[in-house]
């Protein structure tokens, strides 16, 4: 299908769920979906967005600002997954634990507010990476449109960037546990420690990026665009120096750069 088809395919998907009830990250993908949403549903749709210690605070906020400006009701649900049993030993199916959690909340509060469906902003994309996450949403029965449209991340950017929404050139973001090689607990502490480290890199400008923490070593993932500017030994050296500050005893840069899901480049060898 052409985009503008697979648009309103889209569209007319939505049209047909009646309500629907869009687990809501701030991302690209969910922001394009809920805008869809409430366009053709109008306050058929709501938004909720579970915060937790793996949702960083500057991400929570960015969604609370762009749901303000599409303008569906926004509802804040607790979804600690820390709290899950076994999700703190992040074993291979970790995403698993913690979408079951989420879906079944997000759930609960569409039907406080008599909302038949459930929707999440997986896209065609998502379909070849390790992705244990679909396994809980198809079991809850949550739909996924984006899927369903057979839209891709660059085709959703680019009716994003027609629509005007922020999210559009937004690098692609998953949540902080996903920093952590399996099998390595993940603790509200180790989180805490990435969630600064990232925050100073965004902080200095930098934009496509993640902070792999292995124990006493972060190993710093960039955008190939982005390499040139970091090597710089003065920037190299207040970096460093930051991420001691935080916790790190070696701060490393990966030279293969960003890639999405690269903890899941040893699942060849499990």
């Amino acid at each position: 299908m052409l985009l503008q088809e697979k648009y309103e395919f889209l569209q007319n998907y939505i049209k047909n769920l009646g309500s629907l009830a869009v687990s809501y990250s701030g991302g690209v993908d969910s922001t394009f979906l809920l805008k869809v949403a409430y366009d053709v549903l109008g306050d058929n749709v709501i938004a909720v967005t579970a915060t937790s210690s793996t949702y960083p605070q500057r991400e929570f906020e960015e969604a609370k600002r762009w749901i303000k400006d599409i303008g569906a009701k926004h509802i804040i649900i607790e979804s600690e997954e820390l709290d899950i049993d076994g999700f703190s030993e992040n074993p291979i199916n970790r995403c698993y634990y913690c979408k079951s959690e989420l879906f079944t909340k997000v759930r609960e509060v569409a039907v406080e507010n008599n909302i038949e469906y459930v929707a999440d902003g997986s896209n065609q994309d998502d379909l070849g990476d390790f992705r244990p996450g679909m396994q809980a949403a198809s079991e809850l029965k949550v739909v996924s449109p984006l899927r369903e449209a057979k839209m891709t991340k660059d085709e959703i950017r680019a009716i994003s960037k027609q629509l005007d929404l922020p999210t559009w050139s937004k690098p692609a973001f998953a949540c902080l546990s996903s920093r952590f090689p399996y099998g390595h607990q993940i603790t509200r502490e180790k989180l805490t420690m990435v969630e600064q480290a990232e925050d100073y890199l965004y902080g200095l400008g930098f934009r496509q990026l993640r902070v792999r923490h292995h124990e006493d070593t972060a190993r710093i993932e960039l955008g190939e665009s982005e390499f040139d500017r970091f090597i710089n030994k003065d920037l190299m050296r207040q970096v460093g120096k930051k991420f001691n500050e935080i916790g790190y005893t070696y701060v490393a840069l990966d030279l293969n750069g960003y890639r999405t899901g690269s903890m899941n480049e040893v699942l060849k060898d499990i």
